[in-house]
């Protein structure tokens, strides 16, 4: 049996010296992890304190006022051919473009009393299935929001959008092209294999990828900040913000999300803001007239504005087995007639949008505005890429940019 080896004391040490030397090994090793928990401590703290304020600014841009409509899909039906049925769709989408709307509500105001086809569309809830008109509405609305780069990765042939190549382009702000500087992004993420820790490549419509902070499956569209060019780097990076980000920071109009409601009743239901519309206005020709409303005497942090059909909004109550309301205007805030002494018998939806976006206007007031966007130019531009970080490895978000190499 083998006996344990006995320490043997270094030559021209004592006894003494040893065990100081090591008392001290040991309370340096001891200062060592009490300086690394503190600083492990000190970046959750920052990590924590830069999540909190995120999670704040995000609360903030969700917070800005927005404009909603809900436009009935029945309005198809009236059309004499396929290339009206879509020359009818652009022009409301023109119209939402044009007045800023933040959210177009496409509902169904027959249901099912008639029976008609059924088709599926991808909206912000999810797969919906609903009356073919409904879906047609929705789905050019869609695909004329869409940034011209990503329409061959998120809309493949479809009956529905055989003559959209006839219909003017909306031109919105966030339809960039390859030459336009700008700091925010419309993107897709890519099927590219990236190295663990490393989020993913977006394409964003220009000559290369975008490396971002967060790993997402491929395919969704995403909305991409750009951080400046460090100098001495060829590599664009960024990161994924929300949607509403880009108007809160700078004031431009980001385009419109389109929802489709199976009901009148829906339209409230489903409504995607926590706390619900709190100005709901219904137009009709039975309606006060709008030149009753006080300017700047409507309120609101989101509003919605609901136009009927052929036969009115009453009609789409009718149809609505849900609401136990007798009369329209109870459903609403205000109940307005958008054009009175009208000189035709009827206006049409398209019109009608157009009519009551422009008559409303100085009537409503946000409690909380967008900022006005500053640049001159009718497209954003801006030298963000031309201009050199001023540090290669920080932006000025304090975002580290060396995770990203």
């Amino acid at each position: 049996m083998s006996q344990p080896a006995i320490p043997v004391k270094p030559a021209g040490k004592t006894w003494r010296d040893i065990n100081q030397e090591r008392k001290a090994l040991k309370r340096k090793r001891n200062e060592e992890k009490i300086i690394k928990r503190v600083k492990r401590e000190a970046q959750e703290k920052e990590l924590e304190e830069k999540v909190k304020e995120e999670v704040n600014r995000e609360k903030k841009y969700s917070e800005i006022s927005t404009v909603s409509i809900a436009v009935p899909g029945s309005i198809l039906e009236n059309a004499q051919s396929a290339e009206l049925r879509t020359y009818l769709a652009g022009q409301i989408a023109r119209a939402a473009c044009v007045f800023c709307v933040d959210e177009v509500i496409v509902y169904d105001d027959i249901g099912d009393k008639i029976d008609t086809k059924k088709s599926k569309l991808d909206d912000a809830d999810g797969v919906k299935v609903a009356r073919k008109s409904c879906v047609q509405l929705a789905r050019i609305l869609q695909y004329l929001e869409c940034p011209q780069y990503l329409r061959k990765h998120f809309f493949p042939l479809h009956k529905d959008l055989e003559f959209a190549g006839l219909l003017n382009p909306l031109d919105a702000p966030h339809h960039l092209r390859t030459s336009n500087d700008f700091r925010f992004r419309e993107g897709i993420t890519m099927n590219k294999k990236v190295k663990p820790g490393r989020g993913s490549q977006v394409n964003v419509g220009l000559m290369q990828d975008v490396s971002t902070d967060k790993l997402l499956n491929p395919g969704i569209r995403v909305t991409v900040k750009l951080f400046p060019v460090a100098e001495g780097s060829k590599k664009l990076k960024g990161k994924i913000v929300s949607l509403a980000t880009p108007r809160a920071e700078t004031g431009v109009y980001w385009g419109y999300t389109v929802r489709i409601a199976n009901s009148l009743g829906q339209i409230f239901s489903q409504c995607p803001y926590k706390n619900g519309y709190d100005l709901t206005i219904g137009t009709s020709d039975r309606g006060k007239s709008i030149d009753e409303l006080p300017n700047q005497g409507l309120k609101y942090n989101h509003t919605l504005i609901v136009f009927g059909g052929l036969h009115g909004i009453e009609t789409a109550l009718e149809c609505d087995e849900q609401l136990k309301v007798d009369e329209a205007s109870l459903l609403f805030d205000q109940y307005v007639n958008v054009l009175p002494n009208q000189g035709s018998r009827t206006i049409r939806t398209e019109e009608a949008i157009l009519v009551a976006l422009s008559g409303l206007r100085p009537k409503l007031k946000a409690n909380n505005e967008p900022m006005v966007f500053q640049e001159s130019a009718s497209l954003p531009s801006s030298s963000i890429f031309k201009a050199k970080a001023e540090s290669q490895k920080v932006t000025s978000d304090g975002v580290d940019l060396s995770r990203f190499d």
